[in-house]
């Protein structure tokens, strides 16, 4: 991280610096930098050897690194939906048993009665922003500016969405529900080159602006296709002009990457930087960003009364060979509900306010709602998420001690203290292992066995029962709602 560099020069009549005067404020600023598809092992200080992130890394020293750290789904949009209101996307209907995720021309999204995190901090006179991918429903209804964001830049869903000169979304399903299963496999592997050697004219995605305007809104298309070479820069650019023209209020900054997932595009500046080949050139812009976005909190003295977190949405999409990134020493990746599917790097920075360590509690992208909702001064209701401000400050023990693991709503393990168990293991994106459901649930020591190797079960039964009794206690708490997604299918029923 930059540091400041005081430079004193003693006169006659006295001295000058150029320390920025800190803004205190009681209620923090927040700056959540979500990336899209990073794997466990994706930054340096997470263990590559070969991709640099010295801003992130900085970071990582400065605060806190967790190393146990997970998401509420292993794929994007539930994950998304859960970032925002806490709660696990069964509960609020944000998933899909057959859909996994939302797809361009959805008539659904984040429903109206549930109160995001912008929502609830506007309630606390925050100013809020996204500037990236939402992903919880691209018709103008259901834009991130009606759920609470003042101001918005970005795309409304997937990079690799809305591809030209192909079949579209629809027309797959029908493939689907007429049961040519050969057809449809064979028109997804059609597209995996384009994948590898990316053109901007492969896909459609729009780019898209819109702000609160008194009583309304105003939203316009800046551009389309979307010229995702510069989509990092831009973001980069428009985070920092929200800093500047906020700084005098507390705010609320979402900056939801759209990178790494593939396809993979960086800016000429970052072409052939990395020796990580070029998903490591992706990562290193990326760390480029957070550099300059940290850096003018600092310029502008507002360092220490902001909390930065920067983690990912899943884990990598192993799918995508050399262009979709590492779970490290972690089993398998994006789609599933082994540990590189769900565990993401996870790393607090907020000078003076924060306790520098690395954490090897658990946490979750659901405690940041509740986190993040008692730093601004109030409580979240009706949550899945647990308050950590007594672990990032004082590094108290972590208040999680379980997490459920959810893959298109069914739950298939669960994790207790060191111990997780496995209902149901499968592989995603057709990759290795078949689905199994187990009459007799495997059990992991992750502590022992990060990766998940080594089924401890039949020497455990305690073990086995204990999360079992768990696991239960969970079901018994869980109002699950409809799958959102799966409404798009109503239209190919006859």
């Amino acid at each position: 991280m930059k540091l400041w560099i005081v430079v004193c020069l003693t006169v006659m009549l006295g001295s000058c610096s150029s320390q920025p005067t800190q803004i205190e404020r009681t209620q923090p600023n927040i700056v959540i930098l979500f990336a899209d598809d990073l794997g466990y092992g994706d930054l340096a200080s997470y263990g590559h050897p070969y991709i640099r992130t010295p801003n992130l890394d900085d970071l990582a020293a400065e605060g806190q690194r967790w190393t146990d750290f997970y998401v509420a789904a292993p794929v994007c949009s539930p994950s998304r939906g859960a970032l925002m209101t806490g709660k696990l996307p069964n509960r609020t209907g944000l998933y899909g048993r057959q859909i996994n995720v939302m797809f361009p021309n959805d008539t659904v999204g984040m429903p109206y009665d549930e109160e995001t995190l912008a929502e609830s901090l506007k309630n606390q006179g925050y100013a809020t922003a996204i500037i990236g991918k939402w992903h919880l429903g691209d018709a103008p209804d259901f834009y991130p500016t009606r759920h609470g964001f003042d101001y918005w830049y970005g795309s409304p869903y997937s990079n690799d969405m809305d591809w030209v000169g192909v079949r579209g979304f629809e027309e797959l399903m029908t493939l689907a529900a007429q049961g040519k299963m050969a057809e449809l496999q064979a028109e997804v592997t059609a597209r995996q080159p384009k994948y590898f050697d990316p053109k901007l004219e492969y896909w459609n995605v729009p780019l898209i602006r819109s702000e609160r305007n008194g009583k309304g809104f105003t939203d316009e298309i800046v551009e389309r296709p979307t010229d995702q070479r510069t989509l990092t820069k831009r973001y980069t650019s428009e985070a920092i002009q929200f800093i500047e023209r906020k700084k005098n209020d507390p705010f609320l900054l979402y900056v939801p990457y759209n990178m790494p997932h593939t396809p993979i595009f960086r800016s000429d500046a970052f072409v052939d930087k990395s020796l990580g080949g070029r998903y490591g050139d992706v990562i290193e812009e990326l760390d480029w960003s957070v550099g300059k976005i940290v850096s003018k909190l600092e310029e502008i003295g507002l360092a220490k009364n902001t909390l930065v977190i920067f983690t990912s949405d899943n884990g990598p999409w192993r799918a995508m060979q050399h262009h979709g990134g590492s779970s490290g020493l972690l089993r398998d990746g994006k789609g599933t509900t082994f540990e590189g599917g769900m565990r993401v790097p996870a790393i607090f920075w907020w000078p003076d306010s924060i306790d520098p360590a690395v954490v090897s509690d658990i946490g979750s992208t659901l405690d940041i709602h509740a986190t993040v909702l008692a730093l601004a001064g109030t409580n979240a209701t009706n949550t899945d998420g647990l308050d950590l401000t007594r672990t990032l400050k004082s590094r108290a023990p972590s208040p999680r001690q379980g997490l459920a693991y959810y893959r298109g709503g069914e739950l298939r393990a669960f994790r207790k203290g060191p111990y997780k168990l496995h209902l149901v293991t499968e592989g995603a994106y057709n990759l290795p292992p078949k689905r199994t459901e187990h009459e007799n649930p495997i059990l992991y020591n992750l502590m022992d066995d990060p990766s998940e190797q080594f089924d401890i079960a039949a020497e455990n039964p305690e073990v086995v029962a204990e999360l079992l009794r768990a696991l239960e206690e969970h079901q018994q708490g869980m109002t699950e709602q409809p799958p959102i997604f799966d409404q798009r299918l109503k239209v190919l029923q006859p």
